[in-house]
């Protein structure tokens, strides 16, 4: 599913410039449900940024099911990202006006879904998430859990291959965070690879195996 090799990754500091990830290589199997976890400034946020086709590494190869993506140009990117990758946030990225059902069939209609076809795919993403009876309610109407119900709705809604989920209970309380990690672990359960960042051992407890990253390196 996602192969990793010597990704490096620098930006430009003034005259010299900031290494942020050393040499990352690794693999992620289908099907696996992966936690990475690592202090501040580790690199982990940017692992996950490239991996979600967000960033782009200075060097090194990177394979999703099989393509070499590391260096798409941005149309490509975005092309992969709409259908084979699905991001679910922190911090929601829920639009304040709009409804839950119109937030999951967003990404359809992006894609040139007939509005009759999205709706009844947003629909069973929000039925598989337990949302079946706020589909009509804004962000404002719903709760931190139900909301990131939503999102994770939403990033389903195109049967991607590859779920990213960055810090996905973040913003919740201990209970509401486990029922979304509850969510995560059947999706995984059906076939879906999940690759998660996490600064909680007990959240990255769900997952299959933890990835440590620590000063732009992975240690076991």
């Amino acid at each position: 599913m996602i192969t990793l090799q010597n990704i490096m990754k620098s930006y430009p500091l003034g005259k010299d410039r900031l290494t942020v990830l050393k040499g990352i290589t690794l693999t992620i199997k289908k099907g696996e449900f992966a936690a990475i976890m690592g202090p501040s400034g580790s690199g982990k946020s940017t692992l996950m940024n490239i991996i979600g086709l967000l960033d782009t590494p200075t060097d090194g190869s990177y394979l999703l099911e099989e393509q070499e993506v590391a260096n798409l140009n941005e149309n490509d990117q975005a092309l992969v990202r709409s259908r084979r990758i699905g991001f679910v946030f922190q911090a929601f990225n829920l639009l304040p006006r709009m409804d839950a059902l119109r937030q999951v069939m967003q990404p359809l209609l992006y894609q040139g879904i007939h509005r009759t076809e999205a709706e009844r795919r947003a629909r069973e993403a929000l039925h598989i998430v337990g949302l079946s009876e706020r589909i009509a309610h804004n962000p404002n109407e719903l709760s931190g859990g139900q909301q990131q119900r939503v999102a994770i709705a939403r990033a389903l809604v195109t049967d991607p291959a590859l779920i990213l989920a960055d810090e996905p209970t973040g913003a919740l309380d201990s209970h509401t965070g486990k029922e979304v990690m509850d969510i995560l672990t059947q999706l995984n359960k059906q076939g879906k690879t999940i690759v998660m960042v996490t600064h909680e051992p007990d959240v990255a407890a769900f997952a299959h195996r933890t990835i440590h990253i620590r000063d732009g390196l992975v240690h076991s």
